[in-house]
């Protein structure tokens, strides 16, 4: 595999990502496989964990669904093959006409705000809507990534709940779904469980319903020895709690969940070469031709992104700290145990097929970087390297 990285550097350039089509189908089939006992199991990938078209293909010939955030994450799944059905949109936060449009093009609109979902139900009550509920759970300890404590901006409060049904009587809408979403890196399955049994109870109070979006939070393992979530343990135990809620509830409801890093991140990778290593009075630089404006992950959360050094894989360790070339503090990491690193070397971030270009700016006038995608073993170029025309394609000059 590293020669094959290497390869792509010299064909390609760098930084560059590089997702292998491989893995994201091996998770995509895990998570199938974990749930394999719920008769009607859908999967919506996560578009904003990574959007490039040829990866939204990818998951359509899966079978998969699509959970969007944005009416053009939507068009975008449209435009990759997706029929809308299998399009669920998650906003937060939009205006009541991006919801309207959705809808107009037939895709399942999922709401979390009270006065939106009045607005919509009065204007459009024969048009089915699912409702993200906040459980008020918080999954993980960062509530950075962590969504359904009881201060996020996030979902409906279950203690809104009649307020809530009192919109639908009223309006005479119809709740098709019903949603939740506690956020990134769950490790305590009984806590996504104790979430889960709120959902239940609060799917109850709708007699419509077609399918209930337990979200995801999948925890990967970031490095050698790192937890993650336990999807076989995850998966025996939801499905027969959900299993025994269809027979209670009285009809087959559809499971749904929306992953996006469970599905991509261990099939990314970022490689980045070494533009300089710089000796101060007590620390080793490894200067990248990289910064922030390419992987803000490490800055942004404190994200763990394992980095080997494939030019020189074999070589002797020494502690590093791995910077970008951006006129900030982009620190990828600090004293962190390397093979000896010498410039022009190419580093391999591991990780980064989740929230990483899609993440990307144009930060300091850098040019975003390549995407190539591994399928059946072949490397393919999905996304051009920018370009100094690209940096000016939209600015408007104006005579002074």
């Amino acid at each position: 595999m590293e020669n094959q990285l290497l390869k792509i550097v010299n064909d390609y350039g760098s930084p560059v990502y590089v997702y292998d089509a491989d893995v994201i189908t091996s998770q995509y089939k895990r998570l199938k496989k974990a749930f394999s006992g719920v008769e009607n199991l859908k999967i919506h990938y996560a578009v904003k964990a990574l959007s490039n078209i040829s990866v939204l293909k990818l998951f359509h010939k899966l079978g998969a669904g699509l959970d969007t955030v944005s009416i053009q994450e939507a068009q975008l799944g449209l435009k990759a093959g997706f029929d809308p059905s299998s399009i669920i949109y998650t906003p937060n936060g939009v205006a009541l006409q991006e919801i309207q449009e959705a809808a107009e093009l037939g895709i399942q609109i999922n709401i979390d705000n009270l006065s939106i979902l009045e607005q919509f139900g009065s204007l459009h009550p024969e048009v089915p809507v699912c409702i993200r509920i906040n459980p008020h759970v918080m999954a993980g300890g960062n509530t950075n990534i962590s969504v359904g404590h009881i201060d996020s901006k996030f979902g409906i409060s279950i203690h809104q709940i009649p307020h809530l049904l009192r919109i639908v009587k009223n309006t005479g809408m119809r709740i098709n779904g019903i949603h939740m979403h506690t956020g990134s890196d769950i490790l305590d399955i009984d806590v996504f469980l104790y979430a889960s049994e709120i959902l239940f109870d609060t799917a109850k109070h709708f007699p419509d319903l077609e399918f209930m979006d337990f979200g995801s939070g999948f925890k990967v393992p970031y490095k050698d020895g790192d937890i993650e979530t336990n999807i076989e343990e995850l998966g025996k135990k939801l499905t027969h709690r959900f299993n025994d809620f269809c027979k209670e509830y009285g009809k087959e409801l559809t499971l749904a969940f929306e992953p996006g890093k469970f599905l991509v991140s261990q099939a990314g990778v970022f490689l980045t070469k070494v533009n300089a290593v710089k000796q101060t009075t007590s620390t080793v630089f490894a200067q990248v031709d990289s910064g922030f404006n390419h992987l803000i992950r490490p800055m942004l959360y404190g994200s763990q992104h394992e980095i080997i050094n494939i030019s020189n894989p074999d070589g002797r360790e020494r502690f590093y700290s791995v910077v970008g070339y951006i006129c900030e503090t982009d620190t990828f990491a600090n004293n962190r145990r390397i093979s000896e690193i010498r410039e022009g070397d190419i580093l391999c971030f591991k990780n980064a097929g989740a929230y990483c270009f899609t993440m990307a700016s144009n930060y300091n006038s850098r040019y975003r970087p390549a995407e190539v995608l591994v399928h059946n073993g072949e490397a393919h170029l999905i996304r051009k390297r920018e370009t100094f025309q690209d940096l000016l394609h939209n600015q408007v000059e104006i005579a002074l």
